[in-house]
């Protein structure tokens, strides 16, 4: 396959893992709270991707000079998408919050072009106008709120979404010279660390109490949407524009709708038809420009 090709089936694989995790998350946190969720799995996943690092043979050693490089993109890519969102979710509905966390293309384009002086050509503006208006269409039938008392969770959530975008433009202007499973299995120890000791600090916990299903659901997060969906997502950003890998992740959300319509049966309408379709055609567009460029 062309490399764009490859990137885009990465892309494809990564919003899958990703969208997946939604019926699966909401499960789960019926019996752990959310930041013993995210960052026991996120742990898990560092754990489980050592062990394969050390068997084949893949070096774990980070460079001196890489080592700040790694920390920042472990804050902006790990740390605060997962713990600022959840957090923010204190004072918003998940339908206001994911509305406000996945504005992160729109901040990814802006940086794009002003960092990596990426063109805002018409096809990608409409591409990604399409998909914000899908996710925003999916998600406001199902309780939207404005109000002052809101504003806290808001402003998290926005600060996720700026961060994770900020790391995405920086991975592409400063990429990190090392083994994808290596920078992955480093990210997630490093950005779940923090999360796993403020929900040791806040939340209460009881390991014993979690049931089979519930060890299961973890595994499943730490091996697929904590684990493979993010060497996914690097593979993809190595290979495609900042903006258009962006943009891709707003198919996430609407998988992650639609699933939870198949496994929860949450209802599943006309506003989830049309929000698919816009969000399709965004990523289309998105897409699109790039093979022209």
């Amino acid at each position: 396959m062309s490399p764009r090709g490859t990137g885009l089936l990465l892309l494809a694989l990564a919003a899958t893992g990703w969208g997946l995790n939604w019926p699966m998350l909401k499960l789960l946190l019926e019996e752990l709270p959310p930041l013993a969720a995210r960052s026991w799995g996120g742990l898990a996943a560092a754990a489980g991707f050592a062990l394969y690092a050390r068997a084949a043979g893949i070096s774990l050693a980070v460079p001196t000079e890489l080592r700040l490089k790694l920390v920042v993109y472990s804050g902006t890519n790990v740390a605060a998408w997962m713990g600022l969102t959840t957090i923010g979710l204190v004072w918003l509905k998940a339908s206001e919050g994911a509305i406000a966390a996945y504005t992160m293309p729109i901040w990814a384009t802006l940086l794009g072009f002003l960092i990596l002086k990426d063109r805002l050509d018409p096809a990608r503006i409409l591409g990604l106008a399409l998909g914000v208006a899908g996710v925003v269409l999916l998600f406001a039938g199902r309780g939207v709120e404005v109000g002052l008392a809101k504003l806290p969770g808001l402003l998290l959530v926005l600060a996720a979404a700026v961060l994770f975008a900020f790391g995405t433009v920086l991975s592409k202007r400063w990429p990190l010279p090392m083994h994808p499973v290596a920078a992955v299995a480093w990210q997630m120890l490093i950005g779940c660390g923090p999360l796993f000791l403020l929900s040791l600090a806040i939340e209460e916990l009881d390991p014993a109490a979690l049931s089979t299903r519930g060890w299961l659901f973890l595994l499943y997060m730490a091996a697929v949407p904590l684990g493979l969906s993010y060497v996914f997502w690097f593979g993809a950003l190595k290979r495609l524009p900042a903006a258009t890998a962006a943009i891709g992740t707003l198919l996430a959300p609407v998988i992650g709708v639609l699933g939870a319509g198949l496994v929860l049966g949450e209802p599943l309408g006309l506003r989830e038809g049309g929000a698919l379709l816009a969000t399709l055609a965004g990523v289309a567009l998105a897409t699109r420009e790039s093979r022209r460029a």
